[in-house]
């Protein structure tokens, strides 16, 4: 499992996934108890310090993924996986609707080999339930340095809940959520 950073608390533990719109990804996990933070960034490119055009270019490598920090006495690593794979398409390859190229594609980012170990089991598991009516295209990537995006990207959809794209995206994939999950929706 992922080992915690310096700066952050020996109980809590991270997870850097990717699943198109970051915007989208954040939300979500915002609502989910036992996440102590979400932040939206780039990870996976060539380019140090890549911006937000840069990595919407499609030419960099980089994702757009959040790291969520959670507390796995709240929240197991394998229910975040859940909402992770319930809260987007990771049949579709570099794209979740319109947003299409590398930089929106289905990826967990692992920290460890134990992590890599479960996402794969988890992954497998899926498939042998059949769930998909197409093959899973999540990508096991190994974690590089994260980015965190600029400001304006930060608790995106809180601070713009009636822009179009929220209300047409977002809206539906944190309803989702709320309804498969509510086990561990924050009060």
């Amino acid at each position: 499992m992922t080992q915690p950073s310096p700066t952050q608390p020996p109980h809590l533990q991270t997870a850097i996934l990717a699943s198109g719109c970051f915007w989208c990804t954040e939300a979500v996990f915002q609502n989910v108890k036992g996440v102590e933070s979400v932040v939206s960034g780039y990870i996976g490119g060539e380019v140090a310090n890549p911006t937000y055009d840069q990595v919407c270019s499609g030419k960099t490598g980089y994702a757009e993924a959040v790291r969520v920090t959670f507390d796995p006495s709240v929240i197991p690593f394998h229910d975040i996986l859940g909402i992770f794979f319930a809260t987007h398409d990771p049949t579709q390859l570099n794209r979740q609707g319109h947003d299409v190229g590398t930089q929106y594609r289905s990826a967990v980012f692992y920290q460890s080999e134990e992590e890599k170990k479960e996402v794969q089991a988890f992954v497998d598991d899926l498939r042998s339930q059949h769930i998909y009516d197409n093959d899973i295209v999540t990508t096991l990537e190994p974690a590089t340095h994260f980015y965190v995006a600029e400001d304006y990207h930060q608790n995106y959809f809180a601070t713009h809940p009636t822009q179009p794209y929220c209300m047409a995206v977002i809206t539906p994939k944190v309803v989702k959520f709320r309804k498969n999950y509510s086990q561990y929706l924050v009060a």
